[in-house]
């Protein structure tokens, strides 16, 4: 492909991106593998290429921009060499004009700038929530040591504070590597491994993991328990939940027990567990603006509607959660976002509705306290964006 239809193929990918992103349809990433799954003439380069203008353009549009060629267009206006490829030569994009639109810049759209300010986020602090992201994997301590991994991987670098994560350089074909395939380690950010750590799971205890997702926590919190317990984990979507098990498998879990629950049902679906764990993890739904470093297009994706509905949800999956804990058991809240609405605040709300429940600082102690618990976010820690806060049940 010539330099003007990469940028070509950037400009319809981005109207697909758009529009998708504007209609809940499917994420970057999986319209990007769409796009050249249909297009084998694009060599490695080009795809590689035609990613990187796709996700530059992406990360300095700040509300969702009227077409994918006005979010190059803006990328032009700042790249030279991208300016270069408009030149209506061949495959590539007609000539710019001084009058067509442009995508306009920032961070996210304003009202959620103003949401981020409200919760603390200095300027700096969102401006790295769009930042690349770094590549992290956990060792498996079923299986391994970091040290021992690092013996076999020394291009790896230890992660500043996860004790069993280590850093990669972005691009790191991990799931093609020995390591990964014999079940020694798993891709999880560092901030992940953090807050996924703060459930403290102990061997023997009965945890669950509520919102479980593909399993990511899950397997990290049945390795901290020496697969000795009982672990289960649950979750409303049956294509998530069922990457689990093979998951677990390769991993060497063995005391994980997977629920695929009804919305709806899920009280119901739960009575057998009612009052008894030790502990319950929540990863809750969320808006995932601390998650933006791996999807920048997640920010236009966004409304006021649908951040109410999801601190609906977030209200919803803590009061499931309260009732599976036993007295005097402990419940870890757990957000993606840095949005004050869906942490400190509904922690607050639930203390409000629970008398007896009372916060608990986390341990080991993680990122900066935040009102009701702790925050890490990119710029201070590293870290993709979360909010943890840890809850004890009355006895």
């Amino acid at each position: 492909m010539t330099p003007g239809a990469r940028t070509q193929a950037a400009i319809e990918l981005l109207d697909e991106i758009v529009a998708a992103a504007v209609s809940g349809g499917a994420a970057a990433d999986t319209l990007i593998a769409r796009y050249f799954a249909t297009r084998r003439y694009a060599g490695s380069k080009d795809r590689r290429a035609v990613r990187e203008l796709v996700y530059a353009a992406i990360r300095q549009a700040g509300p969702a921009p009227v077409s994918g060629r006005a979010a190059m267009v803006a990328l032009a206006d700042r790249d030279p060499a991208v300016a270069e490829t408009f030149d209506g030569a061949g495959h590539g994009p007609a000539a710019i004009s001084a009058d067509e639109p442009r995508a306009e810049g920032g961070i996210a759209p304003a009202w959620l700038v103003e949401a981020l300010t409200a919760s603390g986020l200095e300027a700096r602090q969102q401006a790295a929530l769009i930042d690349r992201a770094p590549l992290d994997v956990r060792v498996n301590s079923l299986a391994s040591t970091r040290e021992a991994v690092l013996e076999q991987w020394p291009e790896a670098q230890p992660t500043a504070t996860a004790p069993l994560g280590l850093r990669l350089a972005s691009g790191t074909a991990v799931e093609q590597s020995d390591l990964y395939r014999a079940g020694l380690i798993e891709v999880q950010d560092e901030g992940s491994q953090l807050v996924g750590a703060a459930l403290a799971a102990r061997p023997g205890e009965w945890l669950v993991d509520l919102c479980a997702g593909a399993g990511g926590k899950t397997l990290q919190i049945a390795a901290a328990m020496a697969n000795q317990g009982t672990l289960l984990a649950c979750d409303i979507d049956r294509a998530r939940l069922q990457r689990l098990p093979p998951r677990a498998e390769r991993a060497g879990a063995t005391i994980i027990e997977s629920r695929l629950l009804n919305p709806g049902h899920e009280v119901e679906m739960l009575a057998d567990w009612a009052g008894k764990a030790d502990g319950v993890l929540i990863d809750a739904p969320c808006s995932g603006t601390g998650t933006w470093r791996r999807n920048p297009e997640a920010r236009w994706r966004l409304t006021p509607e649908r951040l109410t509905r999801l601190q609906a949800m977030q209200n919803h999956v803590l009061e499931m959660g309260a009732g599976l804990v036993k007295p005097g058991g402990r419940l870890v809240y757990i957000v993606c976002s840095l949005l004050d609405a869906e942490g400190t605040d509904q922690v607050g709300a639930f203390l409000t509705r629970h008398s007896g429940w009372t916060v608990e600082p986390v341990r080991p102690a993680i990122g900066t306290a935040h009102g009701l618990g702790h925050r890490l976010d990119p710029a201070t820690h590293g870290t993709d964006g979360f909010f943890v806060a840890c809850l004890r049940a009355p006895c």
